[in-house]
């Protein structure tokens, strides 16, 4: 098995639609220990990997920004990757994506002009740089959607991810709670749906508290159906899992859906999240719509 992900020399490539939060991004890894470089040409990353794997390098971690500016270097930057691989350099691909409903938004309230919208046509923009950032989404490791991600959410998000690897295993876990009444999460790759079990919305005196709170947590785990259903979601962790390292996955979310993220999703994500860690990997939770009305 690999070494953590902090012990070896890493290039993690940043890139995705503008206005989806690829700067927020940057800036949270670079807060993370990670030397950050904003359009470097592709050319010059096969030069930045012989700073980065000499011996006595201090330099661990490189992030790089990618944007659709660049995309004549595209092919290039297959190139410099590939030549990352010959050097035993690996790299992750994390893409950024957004609706166009909220790309739009954050274009008209930052008063900020797309890159690649000719005149005022905005939506036009967007959508060439889409279909040009295509071929790189389909080769990303992560994908985050950051449409209902405030910037707070997203730092939150990238922490979870990329701030701390398990001693021993190469594959981090984010464990995803979510109410369907706010969206399903387009970032996620298991999606959980437990709102079978009694919703404690219904009980008076636990309509006000959340998944967090002893007795909400105990009102959960104690219905008659919560136990079947985790050891048939344990029991598919447990293969699943092992399967994926095998298949060179280094980050895997599971949401876990409740009608309003705040009691019962709560619950079952942390459960999960336990179990995965007694399993050897490293996992984090978080709870996307715990403060939502």
């Amino acid at each position: 098995m690999e070494q953590p992900l902090a012990a070896k020399p890493r290039f993690t490539i940043i890139t995705g639609l503008s206005g989806a939060g690829r700067s927020e991004s940057a800036k949270c890894l670079e807060d993370l220990g990670y030397f950050v470089i904003d359009n470097l040409p592709p050319a010059l990353i096969e030069k930045m990997a012989e700073l980065v794997t000499v011996p006595g390098s201090k330099v661990s971690q490189v992030a790089l920004v990618v944007d659709a500016r660049g995309g004549e270097f595209f092919p290039e930057l297959a190139k410099a990757l590939a030549q990352l691989a010959e050097r035993g350099v690996e790299h992750r691909i994390l893409f950024l994506e957004a609706r166009e409903q909220s790309l739009v938004r954050r274009f008209v309230q930052t008063r900020r002009r797309h890159p690649l919208a000719e005149g005022d046509r905005l939506i036009e923009g967007i959508e060439k740089e889409r279909q040009i950032m295509s071929p790189l989404r389909d080769e990303a490791d992560v994908i985050i959607d950051t449409s209902d991600l405030n910037v707070h959410e997203l730092r939150d998000k990238i922490s979870s991810l990329f701030a701390e690897q398990h001693p021993g295993s190469d594959m981090a876990v984010n464990v995803m709670s979510f109410g369907y009444k706010h969206g399903l999460p387009m970032d996620a790759d298991i999606v959980l749906d437990c709102r079978f079990l009694p919703n404690p919305h219904w009980v008076e005196d636990l309509r006000p508290l959340n998944g967090t709170n002893r007795k909400v947590r105990g009102y959960v785990l104690n219905a008659p159906d919560t136990g079947p259903f985790l050891s048939k979601v344990r029991a598919m962790i447990s293969s699943m899992l092992p399967g994926f390292v095998r298949e060179g996955r280094h980050y895997l979310t599971i949401a876990v859906g409740c009608t309003g993220g705040k009691h019962r999703s709560v619950v079952i994500s942390e459960e999960i999240a336990r179990y995965v860690k007694e399993k050897g990997f490293g996992s984090t939770v978080v709870h996307r719509d715990l403060d939502k009305e």
